[in-house]
């Protein structure tokens, strides 16, 4: 599904990625992990197509991603789940609102938009917060709803970047097993994170990322270090 071929990337005199290679089978969770700065985000960017890289090729199925247009990227993206640190939730649309309106841009029937949004606020322990708005969530509520707004398009991959960072432990755990629960459905999940509980309790394959580049690639792996220095 992911193939990535010596990504480079630089900003100014500052190489953020330096030549990073692996692959992402469908239906793999795998966790990006590696301290501040190590390139997180940027890899992040790069695979989303909010930046361009330097050198190499991105592939995520029949798309080479680092050869798309601006038009087409917009495309691209309604393919995979995307889930940020800060949530980016609309403030004056209630939670099933925020979660429908991915599919109201992209010009669905009423009624599905309705059963498919009623469906995945279900998956996501949402049912009671469908009328609420974003100031009256927790923050594990305000990240689950980001989720079920990735979900509700049904992509095949859920790329999300940091996004326990914002949350108390306990939450952060559960966070994790929602994940957890939408990977054993079927997608693929890329998770970069420096929260190292959270990669000890999913117990899935890790990609470790250091200056740019990938020094470690385990399956089903723990991670002891402290991931914040």
């Amino acid at each position: 599904m992911i193939t990535l071929k010596d990504i480079k990337k630089a900003y100014g005199h500052t190489r953020v990625l330096n030549g990073i290679s692996f692959k992402v089978k469908a239906g793999e969770f795998v966790s990006i992990i590696g301290p501040s700065g190590a390139g997180k985000s940027t890899l992040i960017d790069v695979l989303i197509g909010a930046a361009k890289i330097d050198s190499g090729e991105i592939a995520i199925d029949d798309f080479i991603v680092n050869e798309l247009s601006p038009e087409q990227i917009q495309d691209y993206r309604r393919n995979i789940g995307i889930v940020f640190q800060d949530f980016k939730l609309l403030p004056k649309k209630t939670v099933f609102e925020n979660t429908a309106f991915a599919l109201e841009v992209c010009g669905y029937k009423d009624k599905f938009i309705k059963e498919r949004t009623t469906s995945v606020l279900k998956i996501c322990g949402l049912e009671n917060q469908r009328n609420s708005f974003p100031h009256q969530l927790s923050g594990g509520e305000k990240q689950r709803t980001a989720i079920a707004r990735a979900l509700v398009h049904a992509p095949d991959l859920l790329i999300a970047d940091e996004p326990t960072g914002n949350l108390d432990p306990d939450n952060a755990l559960a966070l994790a097993k929602l994940l957890q629960k939408i990977n054993k459905e079927g997608t693929t999940i890329l998770l970069a994170t420096h929260n190292k509980e959270i990669v000890n309790a999913l117990r899935r394959r890790v990609i470790e990322i250091e200056d740019g580049k990938v020094i470690g690639d385990k399956a089903c792996a723990g991670y002891k270090k402290d991931l914040t220095d």
